[in-house]
């Protein structure tokens, strides 16, 4: 099966240019103009835009937290990615089990319903000379990036010389470290505080978890890459001085890159204080308007590399059913802690919404290019993963993962759009401009307009090489 597209203007991270696409075999064969193709399927793509598969970095689907589960699986949330132009998204293992061999298998079987092509980072929570000898074996399994943890202390978070132990194992073995930078220490002596003074709601989960701690940590994890000369990636950064330090760390040659996600660009703490507030309670938490702004200029800049999602979202009222596909589901969510904040599980949704979002208020708002919108959402968390040019370029060889923009199609976005498996969307009633028409899935149009043609299982298990340092 053949499919030409013809007419399209081509967007990249470094070039806009007009030229037409030949898919064979699940695969970009030739981009050129006036290209013919015996017997090809012809798809008319006159006026629109055709960018590379979105590639979320950042994903959290099936994660068990807090007495209940986040609300999309492997299918669910893959479909909702495809619906906003995601055709590879990225999840994390946790690792709950012996061996990280254990671990993977079992969030392997949790993806065998999978609907768009993916990978693993691996959770890495507990550190010992075991476990050191351990690490290479993830590259056998195509994984080549794990994550530490600067908070949650007794649960997820590493000491810093089992991180920085990690830092060199990772470099000679051709591997990344992603970190989830805030202060577990201070977290842990202003929750009890709070919770005996009686504050209870939700602004307090941004109150306990103050926004120094994340520039501490961040500063902290880019001496450690400069010490261990070993690559470094902040994931979800959401404080301007975060950015600071970033800019800092990157201007002097330390090999530290950074990620932010659509709602620290878009949200506060004022977001917390709603009545329904419990909706944007994530972590790290949603800060001010003026590191929303330096965040942007951090984008604007260069200075950032990637924009996922932390996409892990839950029913805000769970006791309630939605209607998935035609059929009622219910998953408990954040009524559980209705009481108290310490209880309400930490996610929200944003897979779908990424880049439509992006193109409206950052591209069309001139906050960033066209090519940075590829570059921040499919190019370079391809190249940093490992998965370029198989995955975020428009280029010959590269699987046929292709999305057909509408840069002039009007929605008011919301629940309907996103098509998560969830109750809300935190983009509700907003004004869209520009929107995915056909979403292809290598060479398979899986997303064609409001028609979701695609199926669990057609996902693929990406194995990943070394990755680039940006």
């Amino acid at each position: 099966m053949k499919t030409l597209i013809k007419n399209g203007k081509l967007i990249t991270a470094s070039e806009t240019f007009q030229a037409d696409i030949l898919i064979e075999d699940e695969k970009i064969s030739r981009i050129g103009l006036g290209l013919k193709a015996d017997s090809a399927q012809v798809v008319d793509a006159s006026g629109k835009l055709i960018l590379p598969g979105g590639v979320d970095p950042h994903t959290h689907f099936d994660l068990p937290m807090f007495d209940t589960v986040s609300s999309d699986d492997h299918y669910t949330g893959h479909k909702a990615a495809a619906f906003g132009g995601t055709t590879t998204a990225m999840d994390f293992a946790s690792f709950d089990f012996d061996t990280m061999k254990e671990s993977v298998d079992a969030w392997m079987k949790k993806a065998e319903k999978a609907a768009i092509d993916y990978s693993f980072h691996m959770n890495f929570n507990k550190f010992n000379d075991k476990i050191a000898k351990e690490i290479p074996s993830l590259r056998d399994m195509g994984i080549t990036t794990l994550k530490v943890f600067t908070a949650y202390n007794g649960r997820l978070r590493l000491d810093d010389s089992s991180i920085f132990k990690t830092l060199q194992i990772t470099k000679d073995n051709g591997m990344l470290v992603m970190v989830h930078c805030e202060n577990g220490d201070v977290i842990d002596v202003l929750v009890p505080q709070a919770l005996a003074a009686g504050h209870m709601s939700p602004e307090w989960h941004a109150l306990t978890r103050p926004a120094w701690g994340a520039v501490d940590a961040t500063l902290k994890m880019a001496s450690m890459s400069a010490q261990a000369d070993a690559p470094v990636y902040i994931v979800h950064m959401n404080v301007g001085g975060e950015v600071d330090m970033l800019r800092y760390a990157r201007e002097r040659g330390v090999k530290v890159m950074g990620e932010t996600c659509p709602q620290y660009l878009f949200f506060t703490i004022d977001d917390l204080r709603r009545p329904d507030g419990a909706k944007w309670i994530c972590s790290p938490p949603m800060r001010t308007e003026k590191d929303n702004a330096r965040i942007w200029e951090g984008l604007h800049d260069g200075t950032f590399q990637t924009i996922g999602t932390d996409h892990c979202p839950f029913f805000f009222d769970g006791t309630k059913p939605i209607i998935y596909e035609g059929k009622p589901v219910k998953i408990p969510g954040k009524e559980l802690g209705k009481d108290d904040f310490t209880k309400i599980p930490n996610g929200l949704p944003a897979v779908g919404d990424r880049l439509p979002i992006l193109w409206t208020y950052g591209v069309r708002a001139g906050k960033i290019t066209a090519n940075q919108f590829v570059a921040y959402t499919s190019t370079n968390p391809a190249k940093i993963m490992g998965l370029y040019p198989r995955k975020g370029a428009l280029l010959p060889g590269s699987d046929a993962d292709i999305v057909i923009w509408d840069p002039e199609k009007r929605v008011k976005y919301g629940v309907t759009y996103s098509h998560h498996r969830t109750d809300y969307n935190l983009f509700e009633g907003w004004n869209v401009i520009g929107m995915p028409e056909k979403v292809f899935l290598r060479g398979k149009l899986i997303v064609d307009g409001d028609e979701w043609l695609g199926k669990s299982g057609q996902g693929q298990f990406l194995k990943r090489n070394e990755g680039e340092v940006l």
